[in-house]
């Protein structure tokens, strides 16, 4: 009986030993060594919906959704006044345009369905070839410079394309509101429009000849879209 109980415990602590050494293996990374949790690298995408230059003459694009072209595609307006190229990568060869170098004049209204349109268009009048890309800053003013009505919205379903203004050649963004016959927004008659090109802090100042605006109250936001090669008209 002795034996008997002695093989017994000698085949216990067998098996118990085999079911250790399969648990180890099991969890282990195929060479006996049990592996950590490993973690993917990887670069997040940036984040913003502003397309626009970073200020060193580098056309940054967006990821937000508006501006996600893999591919370069360039495209010259119908008059063939500038190029239009939207890029993943941003990159530009040649540097912005800055506002000593642009001649700011908004264009004639394009209403429809209740809403006004005017095209802000910037021209080149340097002797280089630059860039604009992104968004207007705009801002009506009155005689005396104070602004009316708040900051213009941005129409964020705008995609952005650098456009590449030789000298003499224009690019336009527009700029929209509800009439405000149609809407009752409270008005103001501004005198000036301020413009502001992208990425630059210097403003062009241009005479408001084309009435009312909508400054305050139901459906008065004014609106801007992107910059597009040509003149808008």
């Amino acid at each position: 009986m002795a034996n008997t109980s002695q093989s017994l415990r000698r085949a216990a602590l067998l098996v118990s030993a085999v079911a250790v050494l399969g648990l180890t293996t099991a969890c282990g990374d195929g060479s006996g060594t049990v592996s950590s949790p490993q973690t993917q690298s990887g670069t997040a995408a940036p984040a913003g919906g502003d397309p626009s230059a970073d200020g060193s003459g580098t056309a940054v694009s967006s990821s937000s959704g508006s501006d996600t072209a893999t591919g370069s595609n360039s495209a010259a307006t119908p008059s063939g006044s500038a190029t239009s190229t939207s890029s993943g990568s941003g990159v530009t060869s040649s540097s912005r345009c800055h506002t000593s170098e642009l001649k700011a004049t908004v264009g004639g209204n394009d209403p429809g369905a209740g809403q006004e349109n005017f095209p802000i268009v910037l021209t080149n009048t340097s002797g280089r070839t630059c860039t604009v890309r992104g968004f207007p800053g705009a801002a009506f003013l009155n005689a005396s410079g104070t602004q009316l009505g708040d900051d213009p919205q941005r129409e964020t379903s705008s995609t952005a394309t650098t456009v590449t203004l030789k000298p003499g050649q224009s690019a336009w963004a527009g700029l929209t509101f509800s009439n405000p016959e149609i809407s009752g927004a409270k008005t103001a008659t501004p005198s000036w429009l301020a413009v502001t090109p992208p990425d630059e802090q210097d403003t062009l100042h241009v005479k408001w000849t084309n009435g009312a605006v909508p400054v305050s109250g139901n459906s008065s936001s004014v609106r801007l879209t992107v910059f597009s090669a040509g003149t808008g008209a």
